[in-house]
């Protein structure tokens, strides 16, 4: 058998794009070429690994069944290119992916401190929903994700990393606000924004607090931590977030937390590796870096604590 790292390029961009055209304009390859590199390696395959209806190109079972392994093929490859870049400089890029509360208000420092450390580094950051993160992971896209719901796919390795905690808040006007203790009734009354599903925060939410409720009134849902917090200081709703991302609103006052029966509502955030991914120095440093991380902001620093 004699496939090529460009053949399964090709087949990986195709299964991706969805199509030909696609794969071809992000190969920078003509569609003939394209076509020609997978029609090569389904006869080095004796199988095919999609199926064609008309102009039409869809991956079948057994493309999905190699799928990650040629991903994994070829960021094995990606990474000698890295190794061997290494060898002549102690830069080469680093790719993080976290999810929404963990990419705006926790790794840009962890990227500061390691970066002021590991000056030679290269690092990029791509910010999504926790479910767009895993599925970038097990796709060989990032080489290290930071999540704030849960995981349980058997490809990836799971780090518990620091302790955080949800509150349930309103701007200081909200009636709720006036409450001495606000009861589960009020609360499944009352007009909730939340984030959207597939969002680790939505995921810890509906887990420890909907429970609760059994039902509420979802006014809202919405994919940015900023944009709620902003509605809720308007005087509407209510919410649920990471203290992380309201610490600074709730110390100056434009937000209060609300006192509930609802107590210790606490989540871990994670750190997750692909368990197929080659662990090099750059990374097993950046590991280091993170389980050795401090935050100097007061702010940051309430209520997230290392996990011991």
């Amino acid at each position: 058998m004699r496939m090529t790292i460009k053949q399964l390029e090709v087949f990986v961009a195709v299964a991706q794009e969805g199509s030909v055209q696609a794969a071809s304009q992000r190969l920078h390859l003509t569609q003939s070429a394209t076509s020609m590199a997978l029609a090569d390696l389904e006869r080095q395959l004796e199988c095919r690994i999609f199926d064609r209806v008309g102009r039409r190109i869809q991956i079948n079972d057994t493309g999905r069944l190699l799928l990650p392994q040629a991903l994994d093929v070829i960021s094995r490859c990606e990474d000698m290119e890295r190794l061997a870049l290494d060898e002549h400089s102690a830069g080469g890029l680093l790719r993080l992916g976290a999810s929404l509360t963990l990419g705006s208000y926790l790794i840009p420092a962890l990227m500061g401190q390691h970066l002021l450390r590991q000056r030679a580094q290269k690092l990029s950051l791509e910010v999504g929903n926790s479910r767009h993160i895993i599925d970038q992971l097990l796709k060989f896209q990032i080489d290290i994700a930071f999540i704030e719901g849960y995981c349980h796919d058997p490809e990836i390795e799971v780090i518990p990393w620091r302790d955080d905690e949800l509150v349930i808040f309103a701007a200081p006007s909200h009636p709720l606000a006036q409450k001495e203790e606000v009861s589960l009734v009020d609360l499944a009354a009352a007009d909730w924004i939340l984030r959207e599903p597939g969002s680790g925060t939505r995921e810890v939410f509906d887990h420890l607090v909907l429970g609760h409720l059994g039902h509420l009134h979802l006014a809202m849902e919405l994919s940015h931590t900023e944009a709620i917090r902003c509605i809720i200081e308007t005087g509407y709703g209510i919410s649920c977030l990471s203290r992380l991302s309201v610490a600074s609103a709730l110390h100056s006052g434009h937000l209060v937390e609300l006192k509930t029966p609802l107590t210790h509502l606490q989540r871990q955030f994670l750190i997750l590796v692909h368990r197929r991914k080659y662990r090099g120095q750059r990374l097993q440093e950046f590991l280091d870096a993170c389980m050795n991380f401090s935050i100097s902001h007061p702010f940051l620093r309430e209520g997230l604590h290392p996990i011991l």
